[in-house]
């Protein structure tokens, strides 16, 4: 019995036969691309469980793939660069990257990773038929993936939806940045933790002003809350 369809993005072929070959010993299903353009017309075409997509690629790069695939998917995404900066790391998970892995990796790490990733996707859509919070003006809902503000549907990238329903069902936490990004993208992060600051900048843009009786806010030198008046 297959345990999902692995799609491999990369233009290194070596590196593609060689996860293909560890991934069907585990039982996944594999399917290849090496370059940006065919990776995104693969993905719609095979609707993979889970995308590993290298960054540096011809016709299109991966930072390029995953914005089109974002636009229409939640599928789990995880980058593989050669690069170490924290740039590059900060701008994935940005875009909507589930996990990175930095080359050369072991391939028992990606294994690793990648059933990380799909146990907890899994478990979080299954809990998301669900999952809804409502405040006034306000509705997060998880099944859809949906933000409706003051009555609209607000279209919103799945990682600010999901931070803000983390928030919002804990109303009143404080969290600091480092736990947001072990809870929200579900593994630590260590280093620049920007990337928190710029998704709860962006849903702020799409909130500011629209109730009195709650608000994303900042708690300095420790992280950020959803308050709720009570």
């Amino acid at each position: 019995m297959s345990m999902g369809k692995i799609m491999v993005a990369d233009d290194d072929t070596n590196i593609c036969e060689l996860l293909r070959l560890y991934l069907e010993k585990e039982g996944y299903t594999v399917t290849l691309a090496h370059d940006g353009e065919s990776a995104v017309e693969q993905f719609f075409a095979d609707t993979p469980d889970l995308l590993l997509l290298d960054i540096m690629m011809p016709r299109l790069d991966g930072w390029q793939v995953c914005r089109e695939i974002r636009k229409k998917s939640n599928t789990p995404i995880i980058m593989l660069t050669a690069k170490g900066e924290t740039f590059d790391k900060v701008l994935g998970l940005e875009l909507g990257a589930d996990d990175y892995v930095v080359k050369p990796f072991e391939t028992k790490e990606i294994v690793a990773r990648i059933k990380a990733v799909l146990r907890r996707t899994t478990s979080t859509a299954t809990a998301a038929e669900v999952k809804e919070v409502s405040y006034d003006k306000l509705t997060v809902n998880m099944t859809r993936y949906e933000l409706k503000v003051d009555g609209r549907v607000v279209d919103t990238p799945p990682k600010e939806l999901e931070l803000l329903f983390h928030l919002a069902s804990n109303p009143n936490r404080v969290y600091t940045r480092d736990q947001l990004l072990d809870e929200v993208w579900g593994f630590e992060y260590y280093g620049d933790s920007r990337t928190v600051d710029v998704h709860v900048k962006r849903l702020r843009e799409k909130l500011e002003g629209v109730s009195d009786q709650w608000s994303l806010k900042t708690v300095w030198g420790v992280g950020y809350k959803f308050e709720v008046k009570e």
